[in-house]
């Protein structure tokens, strides 16, 4: 993994180059801080000369305040070098969270809908807002602190070898037991961050899933039931963490304990090299701050791994996406067409393994024909159009848009194609206008109100407050299911594309509202290979080819008239529909 997150830090590595030397400035400067103290103690106080040439000739008053004077200048550039340190490696973590989450977003913008369709949004969330910034805590709140650490170690270990031999390897007697500790605890402590991860997401994916099916929980009353289960998802996540962080608290106690014994045995022998005539109180003081400041770093590299262990759980769940290949890869040619035809050669897909969707499914859809798909629920009409933008690739045969497998395409290229009115209608919470325009970004006012009205909406949207500026609710909750229809309509209007794909495009308008937007299809459809499903007959009966799938087979295909007269699958729903519509004068009008 960690290949993988040096990939990120490759882009920033002249800011990442400065922030090693303001690491380095760092560690000189805390190297110096008790230097001053020592001047103060072995000389100043005492009156005696200087060993250093610059200072050698200062009287002691002059010392004292060189030395003060030096103490604090000394923490002045360690504060300003602080500050800058801290900018530069938070804008480098924060921009490869940036880079990080741009990646893992598109990622999930192309994987199949197979992936989609599976996965828990409330969990991708977790995913792409939450998991996303490990990188930034395993890059740069873990390698930055170790890397100072370990700078400054190296730098006091010298200098305490040269004040003291003895009192080194003694201060150095606490490390073994201080690795033993990070060995035995690191594996427990990833194991826990990641259970703590995952109870988190779930609190996301509880949160996602009762917001979106908010109108089935308060129809049915379970608004007490989800808020008891929420409330279980909470308490687990906290507890969850509770758990992490009392490990993490316990580790560093334990670390504590065993740098205080180091430390008291350090100031011992060295009180009593003191008393022997062997080491000045000056170079103790040196000696002892040197070594708050070795055991500091030390602790530091241990706070930092557990850290460190749940930094890995997070990047390594954004990795799992990333290294999720998309079940629909990419082709390589473009498609250039103004007239398409599709042809279907024995077809067949499986959503999973010994369960047929569709099987041997062979036609052709000439350039500007209208192509109708009829069938009970579950026939497959759904699977047979998604097959065409490729929201799926076939188990076996082939599509071919102008004689090329659909496979050989861009899917960029090929959806550009395509115009979609999809069940249900999907409607984002912005203005009226940004949703119709969803099709043609930079479509003109002009453009837009004229699809609006070739679908029959323009009347509805000029009631709204804003007309179409009217910001309308999450998932069009704000409209009625007939004017979400219709705006979706209105998107694949505005679209001139050579293939129309039309899933039930007026199942929910009323019959006066339908007559008038099949007047508007005719003209969308003109020129334009389409392919239509439905379940009222008024929309398949001025169709070129109506298909009759059943159980994933065609069973029929033919005009109306030719289907009717035959008295076979598509009749028994033709009589079926009839006969229901004979009961509904009302309906019976739309036929």
């Amino acid at each position: 993994m960690l290949h993988k997150v040096l990939r990120y830090i490759w882009p920033y590595r002249v800011p990442f180059a400065l922030a090693v030397l303001q690491v380095l400035a760092i560690t000189g400067l805390e190297m110096l801080k008790p230097w001053p103290l020592k001047i103060v103690i072995d000389y100043a106080i005492t009156d005696t000369p200087a060993p250093w040439p610059v200072l050698h000739d200062l009287s002691s008053r002059d010392l004292l305040a060189c030395a003060t004077a030096g103490l604090i200048a000394i923490y002045v550039l360690l504060g300003v070098v602080a500050v800058w340190n801290n900018y530069t490696t938070i804008s480098i973590g924060q921009g490869m969270v940036n880079d990080l989450r741009s990646q893992l977003y598109a990622h999930l913008q192309r994987l199949s809908l197979a992936f989609h369709t599976t996965a828990s949004v409330g969990d991708l969330i977790y995913r792409v807002t939450a998991d996303t910034y490990a990188i930034q805590t395993l890059a740069m709140n873990g390698l930055f602190p170790i890397l100072a650490a370990a700078t400054l170690l190296g730098g006091m270990f010298v200098i305490m070898v040269r004040i003291d031999v003895y009192l080194t390897v003694i201060s150095l007697a606490v490390c073994p037991l201080l690795l033993l500790a990070i060995a035995a605890m690191n594996r427990r402590m990833s194991a826990i961050a990641v259970q703590a991860r995952e109870r988190e997401s779930a609190v996301y994916q509880h949160v996602q899933r009762s917001m979106a099916a908010i109108k089935v929980v308060q129809a049915f009353s379970r608004e007490v039931d989800e808020h008891r289960a929420f409330v279980a998802h909470s308490i687990a996540s906290l507890r969850s963490s509770l758990r992490l962080y009392t490990f993490q608290t316990a580790y560093g106690a334990f670390t504590n304990v065993v740098v205080a014994g180091g430390t008291a045995l350090v100031v011992w022998v060295a009180t009593r090299h003191v008393w022997a005539h062997t080491l000045s109180v000056g170079d103790m003081v040196v000696f002892v701050s040197y070594l708050g400041a070795l055991y500091g770093p030390l602790n530091s590299i241990i706070q930092t791994v557990g850290m460190i262990q749940g930094a890995k759980a997070g990047v390594r769940r954004v990795f799992e996406i990333l290294d999720t290949a998309s079940q629909v890869p990419d082709g390589r040619r473009d498609l250039i067409s103004r007239n398409a035809a599709v042809e279907f050669s024995h077809v067949h897909f499986a959503y999973s393994a010994g369960r047929p969707a569709l099987q041997d499914v062979s036609f052709n859809a000439r350039p500007g024909e209208v192509i109708a798909i009829v069938g009970p629920t579950g026939a497959g009409k759904s699977t047979l159009i998604s097959l065409i933008p490729r929201f799926y690739d076939v188990t076996g045969g082939a599509v071919r848009v102008d004689g090329v497998d659909v496979r050989e395409f861009r899917l960029d290229s090929l959806r550009r194609h395509i115009s979609m009115v999809l069940q249900p209608p999907m409607v984002f919470p912005l203005t009226i206008r940004e949703n119709i325009a969803y099709s043609v970004p930079g479509a003109s006012h002009a453009e837009v109100e004229r699809a609006a009205r070739l679908a029959q909406a323009d009347a509805f949207i000029r009631r709204l407050p804003d007309g179409y500026d009217t910001v309308i609710g999450e998932a069009g909750v704000t409209l009625s299911e007939g004017e979400r229809q219709r705006l979706t309509i209105a998107r694949a209007l505005l679209r001139n594309t050579p293939i129309l794909i039309l899933d039930e495009p007026t199942s929910s308008l009323d019959a006066t509202t339908e007559a008038a937007i099949l007047e508007s299809l005719d003209t969308l459809m003109s020129g334009r290979t389409t392919f239509v499903i439905a379940h009222r007959l008024s929309t398949v009966r001025r169709a070129d080819v109506i298909l009759v799938l059943q159980d994933g087979r065609i069973v029929e295909q033919g005009k109306f008239d030719e289907l009717v007269a035959r008295r076979g699958a598509f009749y028994e729903l033709y009589a079926h529909q009839f006969g229901i519509e004979e009961q509904s004068p009302a309906r019976a009008s739309r036929v």
